[in-house]
């Protein structure tokens, strides 16, 4: 599938995503904090956006949605059981929904958590998948509304994806995320590795993100709550996968 996917910072910490058909020359963009550095990615590239996909209601996520409509005449996909806090949609979508990008399958998944109304997107054509703040680099959002159990739910189905799906998340937070994870997994070859391989590329300006799920299902202990080593480490051996979590997210909220 000729699809090419382009990382777009945004604001102090965010991150856009363009999704570019090389064929149809269709481009969707996944979440708009601001208008400036997206239109410019795809002005420098020669891509028109055609399509905004939402994940969420937050401003950081959805701040210039109304502006990059209004200069590209773009349609706008969301959540419809969280319009009334997003901008105007031309395509509400609700979860299990598949929908088109040219010849690209799109697959809506419903992952609340950090949100109630939180969405992600899946393109399994493209091994990517749009996560915004639910998975993110050795993390995951914090809980403003949803539960842990909601959100670990939400964690394992995103986890069940191929592992070799690249995911993109909302932010540029993997050195703290990274410097907690070590705290509840001190034992992990994998994450002492990429703790300084991140270490390594923001000393340079690169980004850390998007990332791939199998180093993530290694890495990132908000999807390792059955692991036996951070069980033993927390003092949770018999706890149930939920309650882990909730400790380890407790854990990072006061980090």
């Amino acid at each position: 599938m000729p699809l090419t996917l382009l990382t777009v910072p945004c604001l102090s910490d965010n991150y856009a995503y363009l999704l570019h058909d090389d064929v149809s020359g269709k481009t969707a963009v996944i979440d708009v904090p601001e208008v400036g550095p997206i239109q410019a990615a795809a002005e420098v590239r020669g891509w028109t956006i055609t399509d905004i996909w939402i994940t969420h209601h937050h401003d950081d996520h959805i701040g210039g949605v109304d502006a990059l409509r209004k200069a590209t005449g773009a349609r706008v996909t969301g959540a419809r059981a969280d319009d009334h806090r997003l901008p105007n949609l031309d395509d509400p979508v609700e979860a299990g929904d598949i929908f088109m990008f040219d010849e690209a399958k799109v697959e809506v998944l419903d992952v609340p958590g950090h949100t109630i109304g939180h969405i992600a997107f899946h393109v399994p054509d493209a091994k990517v998948a749009f996560t915004a703040d639910t998975l993110m680099g050795l993390g995951c959002g914090r809980l403003f509304e949803g539960t842990p159990a909601q959100m670990w739910d939400s964690l394992t189905r995103l986890a069940a994806l191929p592992e070799d799906t690249t995911i993109c998340s909302g932010h540029e937070y993997s050195t703290g995320n990274a410097k907690f994870a070590v705290t509840v997994d001190p034992d992990n070859t994998d994450l002492a590795t990429r703790l300084a391989d991140i270490e390594a590329k923001r000393a340079e300006g690169e980004p850390t993100i998007p990332t791939q799920l199998d180093l993530e299902l290694r890495t990132n202990p908000f999807l390792r709550a059955s692991n036996s080593r951070i069980r033993a480490h927390l003092g949770m051996d018999d706890a149930t996968d939920v309650e882990v979590f909730a400790e380890i997210r407790r854990r990072k909220d006061s980090f």
